[in-house]
């Protein structure tokens, strides 16, 4: 979706579309939105960067403009009402937010990463905020108060569209008084339970989903506020919420006693909360992170990286998709924001690192394999190749 697309078919207006963009949790995010969108009645399509879905189905559709548009038709065709849809900076700054527009808009965050295809932070916030730009005088916008951009965001948003906001103080001190709160957050290895406060009375005071970590309820939130913003009624919203599992790939624990987890985490904001809420989980016990970084993309991210898994006892750095630069030198990056940690290995092969993790583990100790996530494949060289690493952490287990 890199290319500017047309406008939109005349018949776009029959679906209400909530748009989810930021840096992370937005796969989560709109997930969660197109299952409480469901609550009303109708099948709901959802568009993200692991595919095009009808309710659960999975559409055989290529992820092209010009897939979208048939994923949408075909929705339509079967009695959709509702969208949610997940917009990446790319997209957005081909504008997307023109060739289909957003009735309600959602922010998750804004930290470093895809610096590569953007140059610049401000190219990559301006990216971002053309979701808001292109929203409607009867629009919403969804934005989290915690986030540094939130004044920003606010500024820019057209007249007469509404600014509804959350906020979960892990992320920093609000920017305003937002519309819904979390006033503590409980994380166990059944979920995740936020206590919150509104000053709005149909918002609830208690929010429970089956992720685990803290930075699951600032998604929780963001798609209670889209949900709300698009006509469903909030115990609704909050029953669906409360049913849905994580997308796969987002802190999915594969296998208990050691705790084995495999996460997408791969920007430094994201290692950071995905290795602290590990780090909680794991008590007494020893916690063991694998991971690497992409090779030609934002190498400015790799020290941060090595520096967001410093919470571990052992770090093992790994490849991720080297693609045709050296593994080696990429953990060497990653190593420099570890400078000083007791234990930190380099075990290029990532089948080897993850085998490596799992075998020096046991009882309840936790081993993070972050990165990836879902992801089915990894190239090096010029070379793609079938690589996931639920698969090869279940070898290593047998």
């Amino acid at each position: 979706m890199k290319r500017i697309v047309p406008p939109p078919p005349d018949w776009h207006r029959d679906l209400f579309t909530v748009g989810v963009t930021g840096t992370n949790g937005k796969t989560t995010t709109t997930a969660w939105i197109a299952a409480a969108l469901r609550q009303l009645g109708a099948p709901v399509p959802r568009a993200t960067t692991v595919g095009f879905f009808l309710d659960d189905e999975r559409l055989p559709i290529e992820k092209t403009y010009d897939g979208f548009i048939a994923a949408m038709k075909l929705a339509r065709d079967r009695g959709a009402h509702h969208a949610a849809i997940e917009l990446t900076s790319e997209a957005l700054a081909g504008g997307f937010a023109v060739a289909w527009p957003c009735r309600v808009g959602v922010f998750t965050n804004l930290t470093h990463d895809h610096l590569d295809a953007h140059g610049s932070p401000e190219h990559y916030l301006a990216s971002k905020a053309q979701l808001f730009v292109s929203l409607p005088p009867d629009g919403t916008a969804v934005v989290n108060a915690c986030d540094p951009v939130f004044k920003l965001l606010c500024d820019i948003m057209p007249p007469n569209v509404r600014v509804l906001s959350y906020a979960v103080p892990l992320r920093g001190k609000p920017h305003c008084d937002a519309d819904i709160l979390a006033t503590h957050v409980d994380v166990s290895w059944e979920g995740t339970r936020i206590h919150c406060t509104s000053s709005n009375p149909l918002l609830p005071k208690e929010l429970c989903i089956r992720a685990i970590g803290s930075v699951y309820a600032e998604n929780a939130l963001a798609a209670l506020l889209g949900a709300y913003a698009a006509g469903v009624p909030v115990h609704d919203a909050v029953a669906a919420l409360a049913q849905c599992a994580p997308p796969p790939g987002r802190f999915e624990v594969i296998h208990t006693r050691p705790y084995v987890v495999v996460d997408y985490a791969h920007s430094p904001d994201a290692l950071a909360r995905t290795v602290t809420a590990a780090r909680a989980l794991t008590k007494n016990a020893k916690l063991t992170v694998v991971f690497g970084a992409g090779g030609k993309r934002d190498k400015n991210k790799r020290g941060p990286m090595g520096k967001a898994a410093r919470l571990a006892d052992t770090v093992i750095l790994t490849s991720d998709n080297p693609r045709d630069e050296d593994p080696s030198e990429i953990a060497r990056a990653i190593a420099e924001g570890l400078h000083d940690h007791s234990d930190v290995r380099t075990i290029v092969d990532r089948q080897e690192a993850i085998f490596a993790a799992i075998r020096g583990s046991s009882g309840d100790d936790v081993i993070l394999i972050a990165g990836k996530g879902h992801e089915t494949e990894q190239t090096i060289g010029d070379v793609t190749r079938p690589f996931s690493d639920v698969d090869v952490a279940k070898a290593a287990l047998r």
